[in-house]
């Protein structure tokens, strides 16, 4: 049984935190993520319009909190830093990971290729 419809006031502020702060995030700590392609896919899929709302929503509250300065792991810690971040994710993508596409794969590959040059358009 799929959850009800997520508040809109609150997926609305989180896409607008995560469209503001993923990407400059992103892109200062790409190199130090071994999960950036999942966190990337994540973003495609949370962006998708086809997405269902609380799949959009499981996933916004992910990219949030990696991008949020307060974490319960501060992310400035060597070699912990971003183990709470990677948990939250991980968590997420298995709650929803049959609602992905390949295509948002093929865009995290693709970004990643492309050195993470700039965010894609607003959708």
């Amino acid at each position: 049984m799929e959850p009800g419809p997520p508040d809109p006031d609150k997926l609305a502020r989180d896409e607008e935190k995560v469209r503001e702060g993923f990407w400059p995030k992103l892109r200062r700590h790409a190199a130090k993520l071994p999960f950036v392609e999942d966190l990337l896919a994540a973003y495609y899929c949370a962006m998708d319009a086809a997405t269902p709302g609380y799949v959009r929503g499981i996933l916004l509250g992910a990219l949030a909190y990696f991008i949020l300065p307060l974490d319960v792991v501060p992310d400035v810690i060597a070699g912990l830093g971003y183990t709470d971040d990677a948990s939250v994710l991980a968590a997420a993508l298995a709650a929803v990971r049959g609602h992905f596409k390949p295509e948002h794969r093929e865009k995290a590959r693709r970004a990643l290729s492309e050195g993470l040059a700039s965010p894609p358009p607003p959708a």
